[in-house]
């Protein structure tokens, strides 16, 4: 489009040019306006929609933007930053420290007979090299433990992420389709309301089936106000997610295929769960580290031996206290031999809570293991339960349409009455709503399962992006293409 624009405005300018000595100004300023109204019309179509495409809500365009903007991820990753500093950190205690000092003073003597002012001054600088001190590696491998645990906890928020999006993303889906599902409700019933007044004109019914047909149009009309207040909810949360507003959303066809988990055996599933299940992995991490937290407490009773390399510099009387003033120098290397006594019981009380710390995280580590196997177990179950849902939900809505044209039939000819039809059609919608919810239960389920399981990547939102469409109209879609 660059192009073209850039070789039609030249020819503009050459024809103007060229015909400059013999068109009048006002010719010219005619010809620059529709020049210029060109322009306009050429970029603006696609600025329109650019500002369209803005406000639309995908799944992976979601995730995309929730990966760079949710703040409880980005404060996750923040958190894992500063926990790898904990190994650097542990590992200077065992690495060499050097430190220096300066001292200088000014002295005054006084006597009987005299009084003199001079310095002294003296510089240090020592050099200490642990070689062993058993704490401080057991305190290393502690913070390696710490960090890896923190690693896991880090990817696991990062797959809670991508089923965050999702049951935000589905739930908005949901909430537009009982929109559409509510105002079809309050339209039937707004019809049958006008058919029992209709009837009642002409005697054929009575004030008791326009009052009825009122009521169940006005529940329908509450139903539909909530239902489109939930849909605002529902956006909102996904500007809490990308801190984007979003306008519109592409809706999942209803020819996603509805299959049963692969494997299908539930311990199958079980087993891998307890394996690459992300949050069990971090628990497993957070034991080691207890283990050697004690280990660390422990060692506090074992001797410590460390280099010391020392050097000053300084007169004489400063560093001897002797009444003389020469400059001189001190070198020294020595080895120091540290053995713990007593501390107040300190040693031994740290000993105590480390050991029951490390008893503690156990147990938390057994839990997770146990809630992890159960909630395996059940989604296991409720997505194979959601699979016979969608399709016992879909086929109902074909039974409730003819159980709906037959009692409209059988109340026109004297033998149904009103409520019949009335009941008919609430039940109608009723199970559109719960084949849809089915719907979204079982996408939303399987995902729950595969994080469980520690599988649940971004190519499952891919997966499901393939049955997203841009041109799904809610108040048309929402019914399977089957049920008209």
């Amino acid at each position: 489009m660059d192009i073209t624009l850039a070789l039609k405005s030249e020819n503009m300018r050459l024809v103007i040019n060229s015909l400059d000595s013999y068109l009048s100004p006002w010719t010219i300023l005619i010809v620059l306006t529709e020049m210029i109204l060109f322009v306009v019309l050429l970029i603006l179509p696609s600025l329109v929609f650019a500002n369209v495409d803005a406000g639309r809500a995908t799944l992976l365009g979601i995730y995309e933007e929730a990966l760079v903007n949710d703040a409880q991820l980005l404060a996750a990753r923040h958190r894992y930053e500063s926990f790898k500093e904990k190994i650097p950190q542990a590992r200077a205690g065992l690495l060499p420290i050097l430190n220096s000092s300066v001292r200088s003073a000014a002295v005054t003597q006084e006597s009987s007979n005299s009084s003199s002012s001079h310095t002294n001054s003296i510089f240090q600088a020592n050099l200490i090299q642990p070689l062993f001190r058993a704490d401080r590696w057991f305190q290393l491998d502690a913070s390696k433990a710490s960090v890896t645990k923190e690693q896991f906890e880090l990817l696991a928020k990062e797959q809670l992420l991508i089923l965050t999006v999702a049951q935000n993303y589905f739930d908005t889906l949901r909430s537009l389709d009982m929109v559409a599902a509510s105002k079809a409700e309050e339209t039937a019933l707004h019809g049958q309301q006008q058919q029992a007044q209709g009837r009642l004109a002409s005697g054929a019914a009575s004030i008791n089936d326009v009052l009825d047909a009122t009521a169940a149009y006005d529940n329908a009309n509450a139903n539909r106000k909530l239902a489109e207040r939930k849909v605002n909810d529902a956006f909102e949360y996904l500007s809490r997610l990308t801190n984007k507003h979003y306008s519109t959303i592409e809706g999942i066809q209803h020819q996603l295929p509805v299959l049963a988990p692969e494997p299908k055996e539930a311990d199958a599933w079980v087993n891998q769960a307890v394996q690459q299940n992300l949050a069990l992995q971090a628990s497993q991490y957070s034991v080691v580290a207890a283990e050697h937290t004690l280990l660390q407490r422990k060692a506090g009773f074992a001797p410590t031996l460390d280099a010391v390399v020392s050097y000053r510099r300084g007169n004489s009387e400063a560093m001897a206290g002797a009444n003389y003033r020469d400059d001189i120098t001190q070198r020294s290397i020595a080895l120091e031999l540290n053995i713990p006594l007593y501390s107040g019981g300190m040693v031994r009380s740290q000993v105590r809570e480390a050991s029951e710390q490390l008893t503690q995280i156990q147990y938390d580590k057994e839990d997770q293991l146990r809630e992890t196997v159960v909630a395996t177990r059940n989604l296991h179950r409720t997505v194979n339960s959601d699979i016979e849902q969608v399709k016992a939900r879909r086929q109902t809505i074909q039974s409730s349409r003819a159980s709906v044209e037959a009692n409209n039939v059988g109340w026109k000819m004297g033998f149904r009455n009103f409520s019949d039809v009335l009941n008919a059609q609430r039940q109608l919608y009723n199970v559109v709503r719960e084949y849809n919810n089915a719907r979204y239960d079982y996408i939303l389920n399987t995902l729950k399962l595969k994080q469980v399981a520690g599988i649940l990547n971004s190519a499952d939102l891919m997966n499901l992006n393939v049955y997203l469409s841009r041109n799904y109209d809610f108040e048309r879609d929402f019914l399977p293409p089957d049920s008209f």
